[in-house]
């Protein structure tokens, strides 16, 4: 009875007349089917309420597990050398771990296999082949072999690949990752691949990562033996927090924007959003629980570490978490989990929208990466302990990162950049374009306090004075310090730091692979500056602390515990000297500045070509976006806003000549003035709409003869998207103007409320 009450008052009465005769248009038809079925959606839930994670959690993933049961001694411990040394495995071991790996991928339903890589695309890619083949005696066998497993040859110039493969050049190669486990999805067994040209170029997002985490890791590995021996291994760690929208499939199908470009180009804020704040933490809809039930179980069944779940500010927004992993494994896990939140969504009758902006006037999603490094030995070494000496390694870490962020801060600025992402930054509490450090009052004070020591050698009083009035308090701070900024982009969170910046399309490779890199740069420095100073005659720990009281000093540009959301941040900013890059190609060129092209190639992690290549490649996206939400937002506004308009426009013109026939001449003009003022309101929208959208659509004709990618992708930022908030300003009024019954696209306050 709720329900049809609900719809009643949704569709207006149906009396005198069917449905689709009262709805004016198809869209409009297809919106209001759209709400008839969103009411009608039942919770589903395929989860066995009864079964615990912990029986199923990793059963389709090729794990050490699964490793011990299907593999020789042999191969096992040559696949732990090839993850834990980066050592090759060989033809023959290759051989037996296919083998194996085919034996248990079939015991779990898999009939195919794919080199399962990341290309610069923005989603994965995969082509599935069958174990079948055919024998001479008219039957089949299943085979796979070490050749299929450790390499596929995908077409390289059908991806982006920045001019580096030319069409005829098609060759490109994508390689088994063996430190990232196999896994089934469905019926194919996924094996996790780096994808590189021909000649060797790196073509995805793998690649580059895998390099910088080898940096990372030896750099901070150095390090590390100032302080422990038995420090051998550091692993980058990467916890991310997925957000996302969710959206009727129907309403979402009736709005052409959603589909085209995953963001609404139109729409007018409804009366009540998130300003009652009621959303976040609030209780699940019955629907969305069942979702976000079966999510978590193909997540944990394919080793996805999913743990937290909740609404998030705005309506109609959640979130996902998972426990901390190694970061290439954490990054392969981000991309399947996007591809599993999709999936699962369609079963359920939602769509997910992971855009950074899908609704304005609301929060935007992100994907905040929690990145630390532990080592061998279990410490994480952005923790303190319970000793001055495991609290001055900790220091030597936390004051690196700080400086490698204060010096490479605009590369990491290039690397959050992307159009969907420009929507949120400085926006409804995601951090600003101006990347700084947050890491609260009281380590602020204990930075201050180390910089005041006197430089040189300090006396053994000193050295006790500093370790139990400074070094030995950080413990204490920390358990007592639980000051969050929600406006700072990369946030000391108590034993991580936390790069909120990231959007919530993003492949988080590009941004763990700057972090990393500029990091492992860091680290490097500091152990030329401290090995120096033992040289000259120095102590270690007075030289450790030397060099840290420097970088104290020329990193405090960086550090901001205030509003980053003010203007007066803006102007301070400037002063220190800190960029405010708001748009992607401008904050793309970071990249390619001659000091940035030089620390990639240093460390290995991209060539001038390679970096060069992506440059290209990441403005060529950001045009391509820009120019299909440009000629969305016009069919939309030439084939749906204003024929709707100007049908009820008709609809008024044809009822004020009706009362000119009936009233009297003084009623007429005292009864008339507001519908007579309304269509002279709706005519001048229509107008502005119509030249705006011309204009528009000829500064997208001219940048579209602009040759260089980089050029093409300012005209689209500076000429082109300018248009697109004047045009919806008009649109927007527009909507509450016209027939609430006649309008095409599904509307915010409609979208917006799971039902």
């Amino acid at each position: 009875m709720v329900e049809k009450l609900h719809l009643y008052l949704l569709l207006g009465s149906k009396k005198g007349g069917t449905f689709e005769k009262k709805t004016k248009t198809p869209m409009a038809r297809a919106r209001f089917s759209g709400l008839e079925q969103a009411s009608q959606h039942k919770p589903i839930d395929f989860v066995n309420p009864h079964a615990k994670s912990s029986e199923y959690y990793g059963s389709h993933v090729f794990n050490q597990k699964a490793m011990r049961e299907y593999m020789s001694k042999e191969a096992y411990e040559s696949v732990l050398s090839a993850i834990d040394k980066g050592n090759k495995i060989d033809r023959d071991i290759a051989d037996q771990v296919a083998t194996a790996m085919k034996a248990w991928s079939i015991s779990k339903g898999a009939s195919h296999y794919t080199h399962w890589f990341q290309p610069l695309t923005g989603a994965t890619a995969e082509k599935h082949d069958g174990f079948f083949e055919p024998t001479s005696d008219g039957h089949a066998i299943e085979k796979f072999n070490g050749g299929m497993l450790v390499q596929a040859e995908p077409d390289a110039s059908s991806f982006p690949n920045g001019g580096i493969r030319n069409t005829f050049e098609a060759r490109g190669y994508t390689a088994w990752d063996p430190t990232s486990p196999a896994f089934v999805f469905g019926s194919t067994l996924c094996i996790p691949s780096v994808f590189v040209s021909y000649t060797g170029e790196a073509l995805d997002h793998k690649v580059p990562l895998l390099r910088a985490l080898q940096a990372i890791d030896q750099a901070a590995t150095e390090v590390g033996q100032y302080f422990d021996k038995n420090i051998t291994k550091v692993n980058a760690t990467l916890g991310w927090e997925q957000e996302y929208f969710l959206v009727d499939e129907a309403l979402f199908n009736a709005r052409p924007d959603l589909v085209m470009t995953g963001r609404t180009l139109l729409g007018h804020s409804p009366a009540k959003g998130q300003q009652m704040d009621d959303h976040y933490f609030g209780s699940i809809p019955e629907r969305v629980m069942g979702y976000m039930r079966e999510v978590e179980y193909e997540c944990h069944k394919l080793g996805i570490p999913v743990k937290t779940r909740h609404n998030e500010v705005a309506p109609g927004q959640f979130e996902f978490a998972p426990i901390f992993e190694e970061a290439n494994v954490a990054v392969d896990h981000n991309s399947l989990f996007m591809d599993i939140l999709d999936k699962v969504a369609r079963r359920h009758a939602f769509r997910v929208l992971l855009h950074e902006k899908p609704f304005a006037g609301i929060n935007g999603s992100g994907k905040h990466n929690n990145w630390s490094l532990s080592t061998n030995t279990g410490i994480n070494l952005l923790a303190p302990g319970s000793t001055p000496k495991r609290n001055l390694l900790f220091l030597t870490y936390f004051i690196n990162t700080i400086k490698a962020v204060n010096d490479r801060a605009d590369l990491i600025r290039a690397a959050i950049a992307a159009a969907s992402n420009d929507h949120r930054l400085g926006a409804n509490e995601a951090p600003p374009a101006i990347i700084s450090v947050f890491i609260g009052s009281q380590l602020s004070e204990v930075l201050d306090e180390l910089e005041k020591l006197e430089s040189g050698k300090m006396s053994p009083e000193k050295k006790t004075e500093l370790k139990l009035n400074v070094v030995g308090k950080i413990p204490e701070i920390l358990l007592d310090n639980t000051d969050r900024n929600r406006t700072s982009p990369f946030a000391f969170t108590g034993n991580k730091f936390e790069l909120r910046a990231v959007g919530s399309t993003a492949n988080c490779s590009a941004s763990m692979t700057v972090i990393n890199l500029i990091v492992a740069d860091q680290l490097k420095q500091f152990k030329v500056e401290v090995d120096g100073l033992i040289k000259g005659g120095m102590k270690k720990d007075d030289a450790i602390f030397n060099v840290l009281k420097d970088y104290i000093k020329s990193s405090k540009a960086v550090r901001f515990e205030g509003d980053g959301y003010s203007d007066d941040w803006k102007v301070e900013a400037a002063k220190r000297g800190l960029n405010n890059t708001p748009d992607t190609p401008r904050a793309l060129d970071f990249y390619v500045t001659p000091e940035a092209q030089d620390l990639f190639a240093k460390h290995g992690v991209l060539s001038h070509v390679e970096l060069e290549a992506r440059y290209e490649i990441l403005q060529e996206e950001y045009y391509k976006k820009i120019q299909i939400e440009s000629r969305t937002l016009s069919d939309l506004v030439k084939n749906h806003i204003v024929p709707t308009a100007i049908e009820y426009q008709s609809i008024l013109s044809q009822n004020v000549m009706r009362l000119k026939e009936v009233l009297p001449a003084d009623s007429f003009k005292r009864l008339s003035k507001e519908q007579i003022d309304m269509i002279i309101e709706i005519s001048e929208r229509i107008s502005k709409v119509l030249s705006q959208a011309d204009a528009m659509t000829q500064e997208r004709k001219a940048a579209n003869q602009i040759d260089s990618a980089r050029d093409r992708a300012l005209a689209y930022c500076d000429k082109v998207k300018p248009y697109f908030d004047t045009i919806r300003y008009e649109v927007d009024k527009l909507e509450l103007l016209v027939d609430n019954e006649m309008w095409p696209l599904p509307k915010y306050r409609e979208m917006l409320y799971i039902r």
